[in-house]
């Protein structure tokens, strides 16, 4: 069959994106991971579907991939060229969309600047929700006020630091969700952080079933942290929004960070807000970035 596809990049995360609301399309693991791969196909580190939404007040479907062929349950980056592709290929005038994904619904916001603005809902700390299996480990627990302003970040709620035990190694982690599994790690220099060596023995390790993405933030300011994360199914990528969001709410549940935060990730910039400080903890993650079109093909498959 031949294809068309749209080549997109967000800070770096680059996509294959396909149109499949006038067609359904029924593509196999195999010609996923095709699409994906960067010599014997396009190239991406997922490929996103756009698809038709039979739920009242929805405007469409959003389907993930990862480059190996799974689907998985959110890509933050990916939904910001999500928006953007809708409406470069005329399928919705709107500047306000509401898609839902495999576990969640989102609402895109684009931007007159052309950037897009993701409500990437609450995050969650229920750790059979994430999934974690605290069995027989015993937290650190880490209260608001250990840290500069307890007054304005909630003082009173502790927020736990998990022990993972990797290569005889004990890595202190916050574990949370944002529609996929994430665990976050301090680092000192995150260029000098472990990530092609602890990544992937995180991203499988037994306690979290449906492996998870794995964090390492350095904390520059109250207002701007660097990042890189080892994403479950992909690898280390240039940028991860899910991955972004979870390390500053991390970050302000161990009182490191104010509410606004700018995210520097090895392909570019996000903005990360969370109010959960001041409003609660089911308060909603917004994320800013950018999404650009690469190119557009077509490819047999």
């Amino acid at each position: 069959m031949n294809l068309r596809f749209t080549k997109m990049q967000g800070a770096g995360n680059d996509f294959v994106v396909l149109d499949a609301t006038r067609t359904p399309l029924n593509l196999s693991a195999e010609q996923m991971r095709r699409l994906g791969d960067r010599r014997f196909g396009v190239g991406a580190d997922q490929i996103l579907l756009v698809t038709r939404s039979d739920t009242p007040g929805v405007d469409f479907g959003y389907r993930i991939f990862n480059h190996s062929g799974e689907e998985v349950e959110h890509c933050g980056n990916g939904a910001r060229c999500f928006v953007r592709y809708v409406h470069e290929q005329g399928l919705s005038d709107k500047t306000t969309l509401r898609v839902e994904t495999l576990n969640n619904l989102l609402e895109l916001h684009l931007q007159p600047d052309g950037g897009v603005r993701v409500d990437m809902n609450a995050p969650v700390f229920e750790l059979p929700r994430v999934p974690f299996d605290a069995t027989g480990l015993r937290p650190h627990p880490v209260p608001f006020e250990s840290a500069g302003k307890a007054g304005d970040h909630g003082a009173g709620t502790a927020f736990d630091l998990w022990p993972l035990h990797i290569q005889g190694l004990t890595v202190p982690v916050a574990v949370l969700s944002m529609g996929n599994p994430h665990a976050v790690q301090l680092v000192d220099d995150v260029d000098a952080a472990p990530v092609e060596v602890q990544g992937p023995l995180i991203e499988h390790h037994p306690r979290f079933p449906n492996r998870v993405n794995a964090g390492f933030m350095q904390v520059v300011a109250r207002d701007h942290i660097r990042l890189r994360v080892y994403e479950r199914g992909a690898g280390e990528t240039l940028a991860c929004g899910t991955g972004a969001c979870a390390a500053v709410v991390a970050g302000i549940r161990l009182g490191l960070l104010d509410a606004v935060v700018s995210v520097d990730a090895r392909g570019g910039r996000l903005t990360i807000e969370w109010q959960g400080a001041r409003d609660g903890l089911a308060s909603h993650v917004f994320m800013t970035g950018p999404a650009e079109t690469v190119f557009q093909g077509e490819i047999e498959l």
